[in-house]
């Protein structure tokens, strides 16, 4: 009887190990791979445990969205838009600001990304574009303030530099760049 205590004992203390090993490794893979945007979902959610269920349900439904490359003719398309829109910003900067948003989500459809809400956007967007997500964001907050006016130029610049940052990531995502007009 002894025996079989000592045995069942070592099988549970085996699986509780295994299990932590797994628990471990999986958290690591969700940290290389979400990188800042894997804290931020901890501190969100307040859990590492629950910030790691989130963060993989997003991984599933990455799965199942069909990401697709661009082709270069249309990627050269999306460059040349990128470069009016700058443009407009010498004239109009808050409109173009409101153009690089809508010209960052036309290109997120296009490659496949659902584009129904900000959040659901910056959600699959954390899993291949964790990196720049935060460009997007802070992009994003300035341009919803720029329709009240209660945006300084400057802000407005730093929000087209945030929008080219993850516009550039998802027009190249992994082909070279070639440039899409810096300023």
């Amino acid at each position: 009887m002894s025996t079989i205590v000592i045995i069942v004992a070592a099988v549970v203390v085996l699986a509780v190990v295994a299990l932590l090993l797994r628990t471990m490794i999986r958290r690591r893979h969700l940290r290389d791979r979400f990188g800042p945007e894997y804290e931020r979902t901890v501190e969100a959610k307040r859990s590492r445990g629950a910030a790691d269920r989130d963060l993989s349900a997003r991984e599933e439904r990455h799965e199942e969205l069909e990401i697709r490359p661009l082709p270069s003719t249309v990627r050269d398309r999306y460059a040349r838009d990128w470069t009016s829109v700058q443009e407009h910003f010498v004239d109009s900067p808050d409109q173009a600001v409101g153009e690089a948003d809508r010209l960052v989500t036309t290109l997120m459809s296009e490659r496949g990304y659902p584009t129904e809400s900000y959040e659901q956007q910056k959600r699959d967007l954390s899993v291949e574009h964790s990196r720049t997500l935060e460009h997007y964001r802070v992009a994003h907050e300035i341009n919803g303030r720029a329709d009240g006016r209660d945006t300084s130029t400057e802000e407005l610049r730093s929000a087209m530099v945030h929008y080219r940052a993850l516009f550039e990531e998802l027009l190249h995502d992994g082909t070279p760049s070639s440039g899409t007009g810096r300023r």
